[in-house]
This record gives C-alpha cells, structure tokens and sequence, in this order.
C-alpha cells in the first residue's frame, strides 16, 4: 500500500514537472479560424472607395477594397498592392510598383489600368466623388503593366495619403457610364482586392442589405486574415444597434453616445482620440474686446476643460490645449492642460487695466468697454451642452456672456462663411495627412477658407508651408511643434477636447490595435492581424 501511494505521488510530481516545462517551451501563436459579427447605424448603398459617405459604406469598403498602400493605427503608411514606391527629389513624382502577386477576389491581377481607372473616375466632375478634391491637377500614366507614375503640379507631402484609396477592378466598372455610376449593382456586390470577400448578403422585403457576410481572402496581398468570417449587421438607429449588443445578436459596436457607453458595463470598450479638435475660435474683428491678448488669455485661465470631458462626454475624451490632438505627432514635452484658475485670470485683467465693476460684476475697460462675447455653435447636445459650461466660466470670470445656437445648415451659411460671431464653438477633423494649412495659413481667413479664428501670423505661416512639403516625419513634427507654439503664444483660441472613439468589442479577439482613428472604418485597418484561434508551438520550431 505504501508502495502505490509512492508511485502516485512520483507520478503526478513528474506530470507537474512535464506539465510546467511544457508550459515553459511552449507558446501559443494565431490560427486561422473563427468568426466575429459586427454592428453599424446605417444601411449601405455604395460599396466604392469612390462613393462611400456613410459609416456603412466606408466600413463593408474598407474590408473589401486595398489600395496601393494602406494606413497603419500609428499614422505611417506601409505597401499594399503596391511592393514599393519612389519619390523624387522634387517631390512632385511618385512611381509606384505593383505586386505581381496581387489579384482581385474573382482571380483577375491588379495591374496599372486598374489604377487609372480608379484615379481617371476620382477626377471626373461627373461622378462627384467625395474624393475628387484630393486628385485635382494630378497627372496619371501607365509606365507598365505594373508600374504607374503620379505627377503633382507642386510638392505635397501629404499626397502619398492618396495612395491608400481602394482600387476597382476596371474589368467590370469600365461596361458602367459614369452617369450610371450611383445606381450599378457592383456598389451593393462589390469586388474588391482587400482582406475580405463577400460571401452572402442578406436583404429586407425592400430589397435593402441588412446583413453582409464576408469571407477571409486567401490571397490577399499581406497575408490571408486569421479571422475566418466577418458578419456586419446593419441598424436604424443607436438604440436598436444597443439592444442587438444586449441581445447578443453581435459582439461589436461604435461610435454610440458616451452617456450610453457609460451605461454599458461587463463589455470590453477600448478608447482612442479621434483626430478631431473641439475649441472657442475668437473673431478679433467682430469683437473689440478679443483683440485685447489679455483678454483672450483670461477667457482660457477661466474655461474648465476637465469639466467639459467629465460632464458633456462622461469621460469618452481627452482635454486639450493644441490645435494638434494627441497621438498625430511626436512632441519632445508633453503638452500641459492647464487646469481652471479664476484668480489668476482677474489677475490678468487687472494687470492690463480692466476694471471689474461691482454691481455688474462685469469687466471694463477704457479702450475697449464692456468684456461683452456671445458664443456661436451648433444646435448639437454635446456642442451646446459645452458652450453652456463656457458660458457660465466667463460669466463667473466677469464677462457678459451670450449664446447663440443655430441649426448646423443656418451656422454654415449666416456665421462661419460670412464671419460673423464673436467666438465660434466649432470642431476641426485633422485627419491622417495632418494639412493645417486649410484651418490657420492666413490665406485661408476668408470662406472657402476653414481659418475660422482669422489666425495671421507670418512665422506660424511659414512652419505651415514648410510642414506640407516634407516628407521625413521628424521634421514634420517639429515643424508643427513650433507651430503650436505660436499659436499657443497669440492665444488665437481655446482649445477644448478632443473626443474619443468608442469601441465595444469582445475579450476573445486578439491582435487588435487603435492609434489614429479618423472615421470609424479605421478600426479595421489591421483586421487581417486579428485573430480568435490559436495554435501551440514548440519555441524551437517558431
């Protein structure tokens, strides 16, 4: 008996020793294999990089579509279908290489045609493609079969963003007149070069999709995607797309309401920046008072950022103090978000001879009268919700303050084209190719133009031309660096928040990174890394 009870023990100590060194050698790495549904506010109708507006079009887009190079979560760009690319010494010629082995889903190779194609209906006036505007003036010619050459008419760094847009197969699309471009069916059965394949659609009564079923594609230029099947599940609204979370009818959702994430518990939500920034651009020329530099550094002292993130976007955002958001360049200092100081702000006022009469409590001054702003935004909850909290820091500071909220049609037309308000609570999407030069070169004051603070400054216009024709990320950031700079030393606006993408999504799925997401569609741009099976390997055999 004392025999067996010694064997069972040497027995389980050599399976706990074989099991720890088993554990010890081996490791798990990503398997093909699984599935994963998702849910989008939207129905999809154009299926085309060259036509898609809503968040279902760009999302089903991105997953069927690749382009000749593709965007990386961190901002960088990497080749897609094409191999490789060179840029001139000039900067105004790109050549690009394309992959022999890159074919579209019904086996037909990706070639230079399928390129000019793309590009040539990009730039009809005809089509008015959303994309248009960033092909304007640029040449296209077919060196070979797999080679294309792109000429600009001036450099352009950024440019190379354009090189990301999703390539059509010209082989079925060329049968299409553009007129009847909108209303082809290849928009709803899109074939594409991208990680995924549609293998099924699913239709209401009204013949609209509400279900589309993707399949990994094989041979996709980076490496068949592990995740086998991807199912997009389309909804009317937020609510709806809330209860088929609940429901488990999917797994994912975004872009919801920060009050209804907040209200979302046991869920897997991450969070990243959106490019976007939300802030208070003052109009020096409508109102006296902001001409005054100490005013407009008085009105930032008073404003209670960290309130604004709290209570308008229940914490779903990041306070702020650039034009720049975070994570869209390397700075050497981490920006300082400088916390609500009403002492220091009357300090300021006094200093520069504002005198706070006490019946009124209100500001004046000699030169300029009364510390009289009336904020314009638009008649959004979250936009007016933090102009009221503006509103009522100025007020506290000694400032008689105004609001005015328009219909978002009616503030484009009668505020922000024509230039008429005093400060402007408004948002700003940067964007991958981070182009300041639209919202604060000086020649941009004037509508067209998106310099909705009237910013004219020579040096922050230099770092701005300078910042658009250069190519090494390095310098571009610091170029931009001191931009922010000047711009911060004018106290041209008051920068607010930046918001945050929200994304629920499943605890099983693996390999998946944010960085910089500048519409929703961008959370799939490493989807073919993600991954829900795994296999065991030896080390030795990795």
């Amino acid at each position: 008996m004392l025999l067996f009870v010694f064997a069972v023990l040497l027995c389980g100590s050599t399976l706990a020793i074989l099991g720890g060194l088993n554990s010890m050698l081996v490791s798990d790495i990503p398997a093909h294999g699984g599935s994963h549904t998702e849910g989008v506010v939207g129905f999809p109708r154009f299926i085309n990089p060259l036509l898609a507006t809503t968040d279902a079009d760009r999302d089903l887009s991105m997953l069927i579509y690749s382009g000749l190079l593709k965007a990386r979560p961190d901002g960088t760009l990497l080749p897609d279908l094409a191999e490789r690319f060179e840029v001139s010494d000039d900067g105004l010629t790109y050549h690009f290489f394309i992959r022999e082995n890159a074919v579209f889903h019904d086996g037909t190779p990706v070639t230079a045609d399928d390129v000019i194609f793309t590009v040539s209906r990009a730039q009809d006036p005809a089509l008015k493609s959303p994309r248009r505007a960033s092909w304007d003036g640029v040449a296209v010619e077919k060196v070979s079969e797999r080679e294309v050459l792109f000429t600009l008419t001036r450099p352009y760094a950024p440019f190379l963003e354009n090189a990301t847009l999703g390539i059509l197969p010209s082989h079925p699309w060329k049968e299409v007149e553009i007129e009847q471009f909108p209303f082809s069916q290849l928009n709803t059965e899109a074939v594409g070069s991208g990680p995924y394949r549609i293998s099924d659609i699913r239709r209401n009564k009204s013949g609209v999709p509400e279900r589309y079923t993707l399949s990994s594609f094989a041979h996709y230029t980076l490496g068949e995607p592990y995740i086998e099947k991807i199912v997009l599940f389309f909804y009317s609204n937020e609510d709806d797309l809330i209860s088929a979370l609940k429901s488990g009818e999917v797994e994912s959702i975004n872009s919801i309401a920060p009050a209804k994430a907040a209200n979302l518990t046991n869920y897997r939500i991450e969070t990243v920046p959106l490019p976007r920034t939300f802030g208070v651009f003052f109009n020096q020329n409508q109102a006296p008072a902001l001409a005054n530099i100490e005013v407009r550094k008085a009105l930032s002292l008073a404003t209670d950022r960290e309130r604004i993130v709290r209570e308008v976007l229940n914490g779903y955002g990041v306070a702020i103090n650039n034009p720049i958001p975070p994570g869209l360049i390397v700075r050497e200092k981490i920006p300082i978000v400088p916390e609500q100081d009403l002492e220091e702000a009357r300090a300021v006022l006094e200093r520069s001879g504002w005198v706070l009469d006490e019946e009124t409590g209100v500001w004046s001054s000699k030169k300029d009268g009364l510390l009289s702003v009336s904020i314009s935004t638009s008649n959004v909850p979250e936009l007016k919700a933090a102009a009221q909290i503006v509103m009522e820091n100025w007020t506290e500071l000694g400032a008689d303050v105004h609001l005015q909220i328009f219909e978002p049609s009616d503030l484009n037309i009668n505020s922000i084209r024509p230039r008429k308000y005093d400060a402007l609570l408004f948002g700003e999407i940067i964007g991958r190719t981070l182009d300041l030069f639209a919202f604060w070169h000086s020649s941009q004051r004037n509508d067209p133009g998106l310099n909705v603070a009237l910013y004219a400054n020579i040096t922050a216009d230099n770092l701005l031309e300078k910042g658009r024709i250069t190519h090494d990320r390095k310098e571009r950031d610091a170029l931009y660096s001191d931009f922010e700079t000047e711009v911060a030393n004018d106290y041209a606006a008051i920068f607010l928040y930046a918001p945050e993408f929200i994304y629920v999504t499943p605890e099983r799925i693996s390999g998946m990174t944010l960085g910089t997401v500048t519409v929703p569609a961008d959370r799939f741009l490493t989807v073919h890394e993600w991954f829900i099976e795994t296999d065991q390997v030896w080390h030795f055999f990795k």
